[in-house]
C-alpha cells in the first residue's frame, strides 16, 4: 500500500472535518495548509470585489503565504489535497502549497468541498504547480461524506 498524506486548506472548518475523515479511513498522515495571515469572514466575502479571497481568485498569480511545511514530503507516494471550491477551482493557497515541493512521480489527488459547485477547471489550474506529478482527477464531496464513501473512492489511488 502506498504511503499517503492528506494536506488540507480549510477556511471555515468544513474541509478540515472531511480531511480528517479521509486521513482516518485511509491511514494517511494529516497536514493543515495554514495561511500566514488567517482569513477573516470579511476576507471570505465573495460578493465584495475588494475582499481578499476575491482579489486572490481574480489574480491567479497571487500566492498567499503559508506557515509550516511537510518535512518528509519525499516519503509520500500519494498526496490528497483537500480544499473548498472557490470560484469553481481550488484556492490559490493550494498552488502555494504544491509549489513548495518536488512532487515528481507522486500522485496528487484533489479533494474538494463545495456548497454546490463542481471541480470546474481545478486540475487545469493546479497542473502548472506540480510539474512531473501524476495529477489525478479529483472529486467534490458533500461536507458530511461518510468514511465508507471516502475509503472506497480513495483506495483506487493507494
Amino acid at each position: 500500500m502506498a504511503k499517503a498524506l492528506v494536506a488540507y486548506f480549510s477556511a471555515s472548518g468544513v474541509t478540515k472535518k472531511l480531511a480528517e475523515r479521509l486521513a482516518k479511513t485511509t491511514g494517511a498522515d494529516l497536514h493543515e495548509i495554514q495561511p500566514e495571515v488567517p482569513y477573516t469572514s470579511e476576507d471570505l466575502n465573495w460578493m465584495d470585489k475588494k475582499s481578499r479571497s476575491t482579489i486572490e481568485m481574480t489574480d491567479k498569480t497571487i500566492r498567499p503565504a503559508i506557515t509550516g511545511k511537510v518535512e518528509n514530503m519525499a516519503s509520500y507516494d500519494v498526496v490528497f489535497v483537500a480544499f473548498p471550491i472557490w470560484w469553481y477551482v481550488a484556492p490559490t493557497i493550494v498552488n502555494t502549497f504544491l509549489e513548495q515541493y518536488d512532487l515528481s512521480g507522486k500522485k496528487i489527488v484533489p479533494v474538494a468541498t463545495s456548497g454546490g459547485s463542481g471541480m470546474g477547471k481545478t486540475n487545469q489550474e493546479l497542473a502548472p504547480s506540480c510539474p512531473g506529478a501524476i495529477l489525478e482527477e479529483g472529486k467534490r464531496f458533500e461536507a458530511n461524506a461518510g468514511e465508507s464513501e471516502l475509503k472506497i473512492w480513495a483506495e483506487k489511488f493507494l
